[in-house]
């Protein structure tokens, strides 16, 4: 018979710590053994730029008998986990800029200042920070920010005269302060695990400082091997089951740390192979934009897991990226310029092969998160993930009916498996009123909302 341990046990080493996932061991003291604690409720933001092809994205079929669209696939497997949204908008982002301003109100739904790069306002606050400034101080980490491209400074005058420094960042802890995201892996998966590394992003602005690289080049041993005596001692008190999961749990640490170990030894022999538009990534990041991408969501998945935050962002792509998918078949220009197709057939083709694989990686979280088991429920089932864009058509930059999809359980709260066709033009901040108060943070009202998204 096992005896209950505190659901916030650690497992702890020299310079190591590892907050655990939900054990069967953690059954709260006074409560019948056989009950498990209740798995927490994790929210996070999936963002995708560049809009989406229309003609490929709505799905057929009403409420729970909609059909996944060509371009939702990737999806099949947690199809009734899913909820396709539509009618949703940031009507404070209308007519302006076609990207800068709408990446921060995405999360907000404000009014973002037009600025000459220094006086910085994005009109409120990104839902996730209202979140985490409730609800930050149950986790190691109040929040996690993550993406793939550094920070751009300077100002887009051919776009309207907004700051690119808009495009970068979803969340902000006030109008005028972005929260850098970190887009290192290796860094990303310190901030989880080592102790040394509790102190602010470094690389969200510029992965080539010299921070980044000096705790690149650290020669620290696996954070396994720190906490292999605190992790011994653990499996003495716990039941048989949670021995298992507390193996698979080391085993996926672990495997993350293999791959970011073998894309590190290629960086330092990196070869630019007559691509000489092709910069040498930063110190640290992947040269393969697929693995760099896997990376970061197995991180996130283990942040979800061992509860080492609630709150997360993730950035597939900052506003306008121009980055280039050589490995897709037939794909050879820049993803900014494919979705300005103006309805050129070859154009398009390129284009929703970008955004089907940008789909198909949310599809992996999902899956992902699916397969790690909390009691009878799954890390998924205890999630609310939006995916979506700032703009509904790259080609248009239209703002009405984005393309978003919200998937999990929300801990029982959330109806999944169905498509929810709001009215026309509804705010966006209506479902972000909704998570929030699954969340258990109490709002009355946020951004422009005039109602509470129905979920369940």
């Amino acid at each position: 018979m096992f005896r209950p341990i505190p659901r916030r046990t650690m497992l702890r080493g020299m310079g190591a710590v590892l907050a655990l996932p939900l054990l069967e061991s953690m059954t709260p003291r006074g409560k019948a053994q056989e009950r498990l604690a209740k798995p927490p409720l994790r929210t996070a933001f999936f963002f995708m730029p560049n809009g989406v092809n229309v003609s490929r994205w709505k799905p057929a079929g009403e409420g729970e008998k909609f059909e996944l669209s060509p371009s939702l696939q990737a999806l099949k497997n947690v199809k009734d986990r899913i909820i396709v949204l539509e009618n949703l908008t940031n009507k404070r982002t209308e007519g302006r800029n076609g990207h800068w301003p709408k990446v921060p109100a995405w999360l907000h739904g404000g009014f973002v200042k037009r600025n000459a790069g220094s006086d910085i306002d994005v009109g409120g606050v990104s839902v996730d920070q209202v979140m985490a400034a409730e609800l930050g101080n149950r986790t190691p980490l109040p929040s996690f920010e993550l993406g793939l491209e550094p920070t751009r400074s300077g100002v887009d005058n051919a776009g309207g005269g907004f700051a690119m420094l808009y495009g970068s960042h979803l969340s902000w802890r006030d109008p005028h302060t972005p929260v850098p995201k970190e887009i290192v892996p290796q860094l990303a998966f310190d901030r989880l695990f080592r102790t040394a590394s509790a102190g602010p992003v470094v690389s969200g602005f510029n992965p080539n400082q010299a921070a980044v690289t000096n705790a690149l080049q650290r020669d620290d041993l696996s954070v396994l091997d720190a906490v292999r005596e605190d992790a011994w001692l653990l499996k003495g008190k716990v039941s048989s089951a949670d021995r298992v999961k507390l193996d698979e749990y080391m085993e996926s640490i672990r495997a993350v740390e293999k791959r970011m170990e073998n894309t590190l030894k290629p960086q330092k022999r990196w070869i630019n192979a007559g691509r000489f538009d092709l910069p040498r990534p930063g110190p640290g990041i992947p040269p393969d934009h697929r693995e760099h991408v896997r990376q970061m969501l197995d991180i996130l998945a283990l942040a979800f897991w061992s509860d080492s935050t609630r709150i997360s962002t993730f950035m597939i792509g900052d506003a306008q990226s121009g980055r280039r998918f050589e490995f897709l078949d037939g794909v050879n220009s820049y993803w900014h310029g494919l979705s300005h197709h103006q309805n050129d057939p070859g154009t398009i083709a390129q284009y929703t092969k970008i955004i089907e694989w940008n789909i198909a990686q949310f599809a992996y979280l999902c899956e992902r998160l699916k397969g790690l088991q909390e009691g009878e429920t799954n890390v998924l089932d205890n999630s609310q993930i939006v995916f979506g864009c700032s703009i509904r058509d790259g080609n248009k930059h239209d703002i009405k009916d984005l393309p978003l999809l919200l998937a999990g359980g929300g801990a029982g709260t959330i109806r999944s498996g169905r498509r929810i066709r709001s009215a026309p033009e509804t705010p966006m901040c209506n479902l972000h009123l909704a998570l929030l108060e699954r969340m258990g943070v109490k709002r009355s009202s946020f951004g422009d909302s005039n109602g509470v998204l129905a979920l369940s």
